[in-house]
């Protein structure tokens, strides 16, 4: 933090850069190592590309890669994996989140608007004189770590004060008499946060984005960091301001605006493989939370909030990403702001269930005050915010476990033999008798999944410590332990399930046609799928069209659904983590789908080898064909409460919000779904036809933004594979 080169873009009122220069950002070798190959396809690929000079080229082959090349983080992964985990993980029966990054997927709570770094300082040397050598064995290992975290509060006060000088000597060079005054009030700011805690709204607001740089800087976390929150935890200072005069509530919307520029240069870090070929994301997952409940469980929707939402809505930029936490205690009022802006199609902001993610962390054991601080981060993950390290440890293909068990234990794609030996297609002699094989292979798999989870948690605790990130989670200075060692209150490790509806459609079409129809045989249908549907495009029509689906509030197809969560569910949670807590299930994809996809054959379904499977726990794209109210009845049968996160999308045509009727109609949808305890929920408003014209011409359509799951992102940055899925989920111009 001494040594990073400042920057200080015009007109700004937050500063800080990631990198040297808005939207740059470093690579992190000691979590993974980019090969030479991999900065060729960053520098080069047609759409979001980062740019790598031939110096750094050079750099890179020289010196980075001889250096770290076995040593990092991701080379230690990798070594100790068992050739089963190796097998599953090349067949794209799972991924593996922190092949790439290191953990860091949590929300600060209010923790920096109470205490700046000296009085974390002062916790420290406190704790520190407290170490009792005699009978803790583990006071060295504390007095180390808390050491740690005393030279990272060092470092970001001695950051700040770096700008503050640079401030103050910008000053001296400005003519410009307003801003010369902003640039005097900034550098003061500086030198009080976040040495001291912030006493003015915008003193809060840099003193936030001087800790999420220290985050992103001292290690590459899994997306997310975020203040979580900002409506609750800027609200006193906002009122304080205004009543003493030190603010307006324009001047406020300016500085919150030039805070989302901030977080919008930030892009996430450069992925390698063939993650850096295929996601072509810029954006960091980084979810602002509004509305929701207080500590006592009162309405907390404030003039902050439509404010925040104002600021969302007119800067109509991809980070931060947004949310709305609705509650019962919150008034309709609300909800219309929020369908307001997703009505002109931005994507933003997607909408959370605040009673159900209550429930959810109190099922997990976190306290009630705890639970109504807490929302979503990401994509829908649930965390007690500034209290929890929850760590994202994978995707998990549940649709390709069942392709593993047709073929009796071998990946139809590369003939290799990876999973149990359960018996061929012709020896099922009836539908339980193949889920009961499917659970027998989904266990095997998890178990694999879990054991090398385990080793993983284990290299990271040892081998990555984050003591500035410890500083900011509670619970981490009086353990004197480290965020990544079980340090925070809370440690959660989530398994994403992926591909719910592709795996419901396929086995309720076995049971229809094989088990209860008897029109073809386990064996003939599997020799179908290993023909791709070739020549049997009868047969595949009635698999689309004419075999119950889920997402219809079909019960035939829903049944499905509800047995294989159970199944997932069971083989999951509960079970322990290497740092001491248990394991836990999210149904969410990211881009996975896509991925999962391209690895798995023909399903039963309908759909062909290669295309993508379904999202979240939405309906298979363009399977759902009783309207929006048949697809909450049917997602409502899942157990969402039992989860950390499940997310559903959903597509309506821009005609349907013409006149106020629409929005009323979908705040009536989500006010029900979020009654029978569905967690989430998010749209995207576009036509078809607006985003085929986007693949045609894109040059006409630059700014078009669409959900892509968790995230927003602009429809020409995506790969051809994702826009297709997107186009192919089911358009809705009524409420059905």
């Amino acid at each position: 933090m001494m040594n990073k080169k400042l920057w200080f873009n015009e007109g700004e009122l937050i500063v800080g850069e990631r990198g040297p220069e808005p939207k740059a950002t470093p690579t992190y070798p000691e979590v993974s190592l980019h090969t030479i190959e991999d900065l060729e396809i960053l520098d080069t690929r047609p759409k979001v590309s980062f740019k790598v000079s031939d110096e750094m080229k050079k750099v890179y082959k020289e010196t980075v890669i001889p250096y770290w090349k076995g040593k990092s983080n991701r080379d230690k992964i990798m070594s100790m994996m068992s050739r089963e985990w190796l097998n599953a993980y090349e067949a794209g029966v799972f991924t593996e989140f922190q092949e790439q990054r290191a953990p860091g997927h949590t929300v600060l709570g209010d923790i920096i608007y109470r205490k700046g770094m000296l009085d974390l300082k002062n916790e420290i040397a406190h704790r520190i004189s407290r170490l009792d050598f005699f009978k803790d064995p583990e006071a060295y290992d504390k007095f180390e770590e808390l050491k740690a975290m005393d030279i990272a509060a060092d470092a970001i006060i001695g950051y700040a004060n770096r700008n503050a000088d640079a401030l103050e000597q910008m000053v001296k060079e400005e003519r410009d008499e307003e801003r010369k005054r902003e640039l005097t009030e900034m550098a003061l700011i500086c030198r009080n946060v976040p040495a001291y805690k912030p006493e003015t709204f915008h003193e809060a607001l840099q003193y936030y984005w001087f800790v999420h740089l220290g985050v992103i800087t001292e290690v590459n976390p899994w997306d997310s960091f975020n203040p979580g929150r900002l409506d609750q935890h800027l609200l006193p200072f906002y009122e304080k301001d205004i009543r003493e005069g030190r603010l307006t509530k324009e001047r406020a919307k300016e500085i919150l605006m030039s805070f989302w520029v901030k977080f919008n240069n930030q892009p996430a870090p450069p992925k390698m493989g063939v993650t850096a070929k295929e996601s072509n994301t810029y954006t960091d997952f980084a979810l602002i939370n509004v509305g929701g409940v207080k500590s006592d469980g009162s309405d907390a929707v404030n003039e902050l909030s439509y404010l925040i939402l104002d600021v969302i809505e007119e800067m109509r930029i991809l980070q931060p990403s947004s949310m709305a936490q609705i509650s019962k205690k919150n008034p309709d009022r609300f909800i219309h702001r929020v369908l307001e802006i997703t009505k002109t199609g931005f994507g933003q902001p997607s909408i959370f269930n605040t009673d159900a993610i209550i429930q959810e962390l109190l099922n997990q054991g976190k306290s009630i005050i705890d639970a109504r601080n807490g929302g979503a981060s990401g994509c829908v993950e649930t965390g007690a915010f500034g209290k929890e390290a929850y760590w994202l440890t994978g995707y998990f293909n549940l649709t390709k476990i069942l392709e593993l068990t047709l073929n009796n234990g071998v990946d139809p794609r590369t003939g290799k033999k990876i999973g149990l030996e359960l018996g061929t297609p012709d020896s099922f002699n009836s539908f339980d008798e193949l889920l009961e094989a499917y659970k027998k292979q989904l266990n095997f798999f998890i178990d694999i999944k879990i054991e090398g989870n385990n080793k993983i948690e284990s290299i990271i605790m040892r081998n990555l410590p984050v003591p500035f990130l410890s500083l900011l989670i509670e619970d981490c200075i009086p353990n004197g332990r480290d965020y990544n060692a079980g340090g925070a209150r809370y440690n959660t490790s989530y398994i994403q399930g992926v591909g719910t509806g592709t795996l419901t459609d396929s086995l309720t079409a076995i049971k229809y046609h094989v088990f209860d129809k008897g029109s073809i045989s386990l064996k003939s249908f599997v020799k179908v799928l290993s023909d791709n549907f070739d020549g049997h495009e009868e047969f595949r029509y009635e698999l689309i069209n004419k075999t119950p689906k889920y997402g219809n509030d079909d019960i035939y197809a829903d049944e499905q659904a509800t047995r294989l969560f159970e199944m997932f569910y069971e083989a999951v949670n509960g079970r322990p983590t290497a740092r001491g807590r248990v394991f836990r299930i999210n149904l969410l994809p990211t881009t996975s789908h896509v991925y999962f996809g391209q690895m798995l054959t023909a399903t039963p379904d309908g759909r062909k080898a290669g295309e993508p499977i379904s999202e979240g726990i939405s309906p298979v794209q363009g399977a759902d064909r009783k309207g929006p109210t048949a697809v909450i009845n049917t997602m409502a049968r899942l157990d969402h409460l039992r989860t950390g996160g499940t997310l559903l999308n959903m597509k309506f045509a821009p005609q349907f919000f013409k006149g106020q009727e629409g929005i009323t109609s979908l705040t009536h949808l989500i006010r029900t779904y979020f009654r029978m305890d569905g967690h989430h929920i998010q749209f995207n408003v576009v036509n078809a036809s607006t985003l085929r014209d986007a693949q045609k011409h894109p040059e006409k359509h630059g700014d078009l933004i669409v959900r892509v799951a968790g995230y927003s992102d602009y429809f020409n940055d995506l790969t051809p594979e994702l826009q297709e899925e997107i186009i192919r989920r089911t358009e809705y111009e009524e409420m059905g």
